[in-house]
């Protein structure tokens, strides 16, 4: 009997990250996720209302969805903890197959607009929970992958990497994955391990539920074009199988872009990739961008 694959989604109390895991359960996978998140209401939404969610939550969905759903606690600014966790999944499964980093500090005054030095020094923290920690987590992942010659690691980023989003904290973040998924694809040629960085488009999470009943106006038509996070997790695991997988490894990959191509939906739907609306081209070689 063939084992199921094995995933390590990070960040995934809530939001894009939850909805990566529960995309792996619905495709059988043993699905490891991590968050700080252990009481729910401990997060708050940009409006200061309470956000749903927790990593035991997040892993109950896994399992219900039909994979097997395992919470672990982990503050990704903790190396140790980190550590931790890879330890726990070499021990109870002796491999990984993906590791999706999509931990990220997401600051109260992220999507203010207002210029960076008007905004609260913190948040440059995505620097650490994001960028740097992507770094740390690809490390203990690829000493896994490399020595049973498989393997895959995404990182999630967007359109902030080439225009101006949330400001310069956020892009330098975003643009930062997607050099460290070109640069490791590098290192990975040759050992049956490969690195993307997927643009995903709006998401339909908590936050964005929120921002859709507090500014109709401005969310008109949002639920119509945005992605249900469970999309990318199948999009991973189709770059995963694909004929070219060699090819797109160390790309900057636009999720609906590349779903059309390897002929993956969302719930039956294609969704729109937002190129032409950000003026953003499709990088074939992120290294250009720098």
């Amino acid at each position: 009997m063939t084992q199921p694959k094995v995933a390590l989604v990070t960040g995934a109390s809530r939001g894009a990250g939850a909805g990566i895991a529960r995309g792996f359960g619905e495709l059988g996978y043993t699905v490891y996720v991590t968050g700080r998140t252990v009481t729910p209401g401990d997060a708050k939404g940009w409006d200061g209302s309470v956000l749903p969610g927790t990593v035991a939550e997040t892993a109950q969905e896994v399992t219900r969805l039909g994979g097997k759903g395992i919470p672990v606690v982990c503050d990704h600014a903790d190396d140790d903890a980190v550590a931790r966790v890879f330890a726990q999944i070499a021990e109870e499964q002796g491999r990984l197959d993906v590791l999706v980093n999509n931990a990220a500090y997401m600051h109260h005054q992220l999507i203010q607009q207002m210029p960076f030095w008007e905004k609260e020094l913190d948040a440059q923290k995505i620097l650490d929970v994001g960028l740097r920690s992507a770094y740390v987590a690809s490390w203990h992942a690829a000493r896994m992958m490399v020595a049973q010659g498989s393997g895959i690691i995404a990182m999630t980023s967007s359109f902030g990497a080439t225009c101006y989003m949330h400001g310069p904290a956020y892009g330098a973040q975003k643009a930062g994955l997607d050099k460290l998924a070109h640069d490791m694809a590098h290192d990975f040629a040759g050992t049956g391990v490969a690195a993307v960085s997927l643009w995903l488009g709006p998401q339909i999470t908590e936050r964005s539920k929120i921002a859709l009943q507090t500014n109709p106006e401005q969310y008109a038509g949002f639920l119509e074009m945005a992605e249900n996070p469970e999309f990318s997790a199948h999009v991973i695991a189709a770059i995963d199988q694909a004929a070219n997988r060699e090819d797109l490894s160390g790309q900057t990959l636009i999720v609906a872009e590349i779903a059309k191509e390897l002929g993956v939906t969302d719930r039956g739907n294609e969704r729109p990739s937002h190129r032409a609306m950000l003026g953003s081209p499709r990088p074939k070689n992120p290294a250009a961008v720098y």
